[in-house]
């Protein structure tokens, strides 16, 4: 079950908002809307779920939406219509004493503009939220101190926030945010305003802390780059509306529209596509019981010049030649064990493309695409590689 579910949501900015609504639900353009009404039209129509432990990438354009379908989700910015169900609950009806219980037990978020207290040292502003909860000030201090050791800060406490860079007054709202230990995270263009090293170093921050904190958390950015790199799936918006979610792979080999396709023509696939995108069943596969004649038979009827060597489960054993197996079968010898070449190149399923280039120039045979136990999951050729490089059939 998820543990956020949007449904139809719908945020429409000016004083009637409910009176504008059926107009956008007829179709009527977020243009047509503000010129006709003087409303504008922040949401529209928006459907998504974030399963636990997942993140969950909302990306778009300045005025796309993204950062109003944030703030609704914990209810910054009131709905016009739709729901909001944070673990089964129907956050939009709840009344301000249980939202804001919600607020301050399972959710909690990393702004761009840092918000700290510039009277207050590191520790203090990353107590703030367990301050507000009520909690015992050596229990506070304990949970704040841990938050501040798990963001790299340690040794830091005590330093006024004007006395730290950008990267690090961003870890001290990251900090603040996980002292409270939420079960959801809400980052809205957390990284942007740093600088793009910092800005890469706090991506790859996030992702081992990610590893072993395993939050669910929805992360806001413009930046295709950032939103391939962080998200498990992502949301792309365009004035108001989702025009696609999916997988980072998703996105980039088949977007849904032309505007998602503008957004990925530049992107370095390399990086992003896996093995398991461009891998393929082998045409033939045999096992060490099968012996050379059978090898020979299943190479001649699928026209190959290499068999794989299989298991009964599958697992990888080696390759067979046809010229070593004819070699072989006329000595009158039939086990493939004496000709099986062990050395063949394996990779996992989420191995990129970049990693797969020198290992494609540098062998003769296919790569293997094999899980944690070696069981062969497919294979990878030549020509697959430079295919999931340019994004078409070669």
């Amino acid at each position: 079950m998820p543990i956020i579910e949007v449904k139809n949501l719908y945020k429409i900015f000016g004083p009637r908002p409910k009176n504008i609504l059926p107009q956008v639900k007829k179709g009527k353009s977020k243009e047509e809307i503000l010129k006709k009404t003087g409303h504008t039209v922040g949401i529209n129509n928006a459907s998504f779920n974030v399963n636990k432990g997942e993140i969950f990438v909302i990306m778009g354009l300045s005025g796309s939406g993204k950062s109003t379908l944030i703030r609704c989700i914990n209810r910054l910015i009131e709905p016009t219509s739709g729901q909001v169900i944070i673990d089964g609950e129907n956050i939009v009806e709840m009344d301000f004493k249980n939202l804001t219980e919600i607020r301050r037990k399972k959710m909690a978020m990393v702004f761009q503009r840092f918000a700290l207290f510039p009277h207050k040292d590191v520790c203090n502003n990353v107590e703030y939220g367990l301050e507000i909860q009520g909690v015992d000030p050596e229990e506070r201090r304990k949970k704040a101190l841990e938050a501040i050791e798990l963001v790299g800060l340690k040794g830091y406490e005590h330093k006024m926030p004007n006395e730290l860079s950008g990267g690090m007054q961003q870890r001290v709202g990251l900090a603040r945010a996980l002292a409270t230990d939420p079960d959801i995270l809400l980052m809205d263009e957390a990284f942007s305003a740093l600088d793009p090293l910092i800005r890469k170093e706090m991506q790859e921050e996030l992702l081992e802390l990610q590893s072993r904190m395993h939050k669910t958390i929805v992360f806001i950015t413009h930046d295709l780059d950032e939103a391939l790199k962080l998200g498990d799936r992502i949301a792309v918006m365009k004035d108001g509306k989702i025009v696609q979610i999916g997988t980072p792979e998703e996105i980039l080999t088949n977007p849904a529209n032309e505007y998602v396709r503008s957004f990925v023509q530049d992107v370095d696939r390399t990086k992003v596509i896996t093995a398991s995108s461009i891998m393929k069943k082998p045409d033939a596969l045999v096992s060490p019981k099968d012996g050379v004649k059978v090898a020979i038979r299943k190479m001649k009827e699928a026209g190959i010049s290499s068999i794989f060597v299989t298991d009964k489960n599958r697992k990888l054993k080696g390759l067979v030649r046809i010229d070593d197996a004819v070699q072989l079968f006329k000595e009158g010898k039939h086990d493939i064990d004496e000709i099986l070449i062990k050395d063949v190149p394996t990779t996992s399923p989420d191995t990129p493309i970049v990693d797969l280039l020198p290992v494609a120039a540098n062998t003769s045979y296919p790569i293997v695409v094999v899980d944690e136990n070696k069981k062969m999951l497919g294979i990878i050729v030549r020509v697959s590689v430079i295919s999931g490089i340019i994004g078409e059939e070669v």
